[in-house]
């Protein structure tokens, strides 16, 4: 099988909710998808979603990607040397991790649709659904509850908190949704936002709540601080920001700076990287949990997959998709209370034909 011929779509998809994190609100987000043909009638699709924060990519970077790196590299080759593929392009890409992602997520497409499984048995099949949670973005207490209660109407037992801008807020916030909806399970995200000062008296004052995860406090630049929150708190604190490759993987497993790691396959550069950091984080015995961007339901499935396929992959962050007006990709798996199914069809589930 050899790819035969290239193309790709841009996709400028607005939010039905924009949202407030602790150093900007989005509203609308860029993806690319990428068709791979082959000779052997089968199609591979693969996305990229460029956030100028998080990957460090404009979505003209990509575009200009694609066609000057990408297509001329990728024609000919065969999908099932994606190891070498993606080494060879990753030096041509550079720090361009959704390109890579992209690229990754189409060669696993391909050779799992030629092995006639889904991708998720492709790769491993540990488990066959997870529970995702929602996010909740920086709102008022008002709308927060608001928020929380039509996402538990709808079956979510796992919500997500955005924080970080006012410690106080914070506080109340947490307080009073778990006074409203105790049964839910809450994890905590302070997007760089505390110092360490502030994570512990977060911590501190809503240790009776059971939260469950405390996520990347403290900025990426003093990592130190990290590990300081981490050695003072009773409750698991994952790196997110601050994990963007296997040697940032390592560093943190090395110097014990966190307890669990977020691996985002558009932050890492797609599946293939996601495996072997997860392998470092289980070797030291740091949980991972897959999370995502604001990507459409390719990517959403791409990161699925991967979270089923991997056994110290426990938890999922998988929502980037539910606020995206006119995703085309909405339907490749299912969402139903909560858990995550994938589709059955071969690799990611998507084809033109349905």
């Amino acid at each position: 099988m050899r790819i035969t011929h290239i193309s790709f779509e841009r996709l400028d998809l607005k939010l039905s909710v924009p949202y407030t994190i602790a150093y900007e609100t989005i509203s609308k987000t860029t993806n690319f998808i990428l068709k791979l043909e082959t000779d052997g009638k089968l199609v591979g699709y693969g996305c990229a979603a460029p956030d100028q924060v998080v990957t460090g990519e404009h979505p003209d970077d990509v575009a200009k990607a694609i066609d000057a790196l990408i297509i001329p590299y990728l024609i000919g080759k065969d999908p099932f040397t994606y190891a070498l593929v993606l080494m060879e392009l990753k030096l041509l890409l550079g720090k361009r991790s959704s390109a890579l992602a992209m690229v990754d997520m189409a060669l696993f497409d391909l050779v799992s649709k030629k092995a006639q499984v889904p991708l998720y048995k492709f790769l491993g099949g540990f488990r066959s659904s997870i529970a995702t949670s929602i996010t909740i973005g920086i709102l008022s207490v008002e709308d927060t509850l608001k928020h929380a209660q039509e996402y538990v109407q709808q079956g979510f037992s796992i919500l997500k908190v955005k924080g970080g801008g006012n410690l106080e807020d914070d506080v109340e916030k947490m307080i009073k949704l778990h006074e409203r909806f105790p049964e839910v399970t809450w994890r905590f995200d302070g997007n760089q936002g505390y110092s360490v000062k502030q994570s512990i008296a977060f911590v501190n004052a809503t240790s009776a709540l059971g939260i469950e995860i405390f996520e990347q406090p403290t900025k990426i630049e003093a990592e130190e601080r990290l590990g300081l929150v981490t050695d003072q708190v009773a409750i698991p604190v994952m790196a997110d920001e601050s994990l963007k490759t296997l040697t940032d993987a390592f560093r943190l497993a090395q110097n014990e700076r966190v307890d669990m790691v977020n691996i985002k396959l558009q932050k890492v550069g797609g599946i293939m990287v996601g495996m072997h950091i997860n392998s470092v984080a289980k070797a030291a015995h740091l949980e991972a949990m897959v999370g995502c961007i604001d990507e459409c339901g390719l990517g959403i499935a791409a990161g699925l997959h991967f979270a089923l396929s991997r056994q110290n992959v426990q938890y999922a962050d998988l929502d980037g998709h539910l606020e995206l007006v006119a995703d085309p990709y909405k339907d490749i798996f299912e969402l139903k209370k909560g858990i995550l199914y994938p589709s059955e069809k071969y690799g990611l589930g998507y084809s033109e034909a349905g």
